[in-house]
């Protein structure tokens, strides 16, 4: 029996350190173009206040991106709240696009530009180039999902999710943004 709560306890840490592995680390240099052709750099463009980056590389993955959108933007933009909190914070989605994706970017960004709520336009970045080196430094495993991060001022990520969105999910990012 202590041999088997030894083995969970190892199992959770391990999951744990896991989903937090890029926690720490500064976020890579991306630059893209918002929904209106505004070109941001990341985190450059974002020191000084914290930021909520979600980055999504397949076609699954910007479908899970999708149900983040208008919750994070009510949430932290909106707030259609009697006492308003000043969260101080840069979002982006960022769909990025790249080797045969790349053909499917203009059109995807019309699609989008066209779909999505306009009130949502400046916080959806369009990226295209090599995604390997974001995969591996922010160790996006699975292409299937969208990944989270909170950076802070600096730009330093101080936490990290993935999949479909969860109020569970977007109350642990807001006590980052709070701290």
């Amino acid at each position: 029996m202590k041999n088997l709560k030894l083995v969970i306890t190892g199992c959770c840490f391990f999951m744990a350190n896991l989903c937090l592995a890029n926690v720490g680390n500064q976020f890579p240099d991306l630059t893209g173009e918002t929904l209106k052709d505004e070109k941001v750099n990341i985190p450059k463009a974002t020191k000084g206040k914290f930021t909520i980056i979600g980055v999504a590389s397949s076609k699954k993955a910007d479908k899970d991106l999708r149900t983040w959108m208008q919750p994070v933007y009510d949430q932290f933009i909106n707030q259609n709240t009697f006492i308003p909190i000043d969260y101080n914070v840069n979002i982006y989605f960022v769909p990025m696009f790249n080797g045969a994706n790349k053909v499917a970017y203009n059109s995807m960004k019309k699609k989008t530009k066209k779909e999505l709520d306009k009130e949502l336009h400046p916080y959806v970045l369009f990226y295209k180039g090599n995604i390997s080196l974001y995969q591996e430094e922010l160790k996006l495993k699975e292409k299937s999902k969208p990944y989270f991060f909170v950076l802070d001022e600096n730009g330093k990520i101080v936490y990290s999710t993935s999949g479909k969105f969860t109020q569970k999910k977007l109350d642990k990012i807001e006590g980052f943004v709070l701290e």
